[in-house]
């Protein structure tokens, strides 16, 4: 479904990722783990648009469902089926959980299944649909993250691209949203997942990549990586 192949990005003269290549197969979950600063978001926003690799002598590309994204606006790839969830950046905390929700199916194949996509994530949220009327900011940071993924939903994806969802959430909390996303594949939506929960997300993930210092150190099956020495006493503490 997705391969990025050998991308290097850079934020003005600083380059940030170096030679990344990963793939995405249909229905999998895949997770990114890797330290603050690795580039883990910085891959994320570039798959979705919002960054672009650097042009390279060595052939470089990103290709999503066999077709070319990397050089794409970041609408244009939504509209190709590929949604980012920033976390709560995503959020308008004076607009209500509805508003939010809709902001999410601005493009015009998500605009005409609204009811069938709000139907969906209230399935898989029911507490968004006892808060619908509520203003976003006044939610608990696990009702919060929830709405991001259910606004990144309303986009009628079939890629899902999440950014640690389980930050800044207590304990309690984090575990329903590994849960959630295994929910989200259960319903037809490929996820791409970076986050520092390495235990939780390598648990629920078919393989996972380990960048640090911007390149690709280790790849694996998720639950392959929970064995590996280098993952278990660098992010485990084993």
């Amino acid at each position: 479904m997705l391969e990025v192949n050998n991308i290097n990005v850079a934020y003005g003269d600083v380059q940030v990722l170096w030679g990344i290549s990963l793939k995405v197969e249909e229905k999998e979950i895949v997770t990114v783990i890797g330290p603050n600063g690795a580039g883990k978001s910085t891959l994320l926003k570039t798959i979705a648009g919002l960054l672009h690799p650097l042009k390279t002598p060595a052939a470089s590309s990103i290709t999503y469902m066999g077709k070319r994204i990397d050089g794409m606006m970041a609408d244009r790839i939504v509209r190709l089926g590929v949604a980012l969830v920033p976390g709560e950046k995503s959020i308008f905390p004076q607009m209500t959980v509805l508003d939010n929700l809709l902001v999410g199916s601005y493009i015009k194949k998500a605009k005409e299944k609204r009811e069938e996509s709000l139907d969906m994530v209230f399935k898989l949220f029911p507490r968004l649909k006892e808060r619908l009327n509520q203003q976003a900011g006044t939610l608990s940071g696990g009702e919060r993250q929830m709405l991001a993924v259910g606004q990144g939903l309303m986009s009628k994806p079939t890629l899902l691209l999440v950014d640690e969802p389980s930050l800044g959430l207590q304990p309690t909390l984090v575990s329903k949203i590994f849960e959630t996303i295994k929910k989200v594949r259960e319903i037809g939506v490929t996820v791409l997942l970076v986050e520092q929960n390495v235990y939780s997300s390598l648990e629920i993930s078919d393989k996972a990549y380990v960048l640090e210092n911007g390149r690709v150190v280790l790849k694996g099956a998720g639950k392959e990586l929970l064995d590996n020495e280098h993952v278990k006493k660098a992010y485990l503490a084993i």
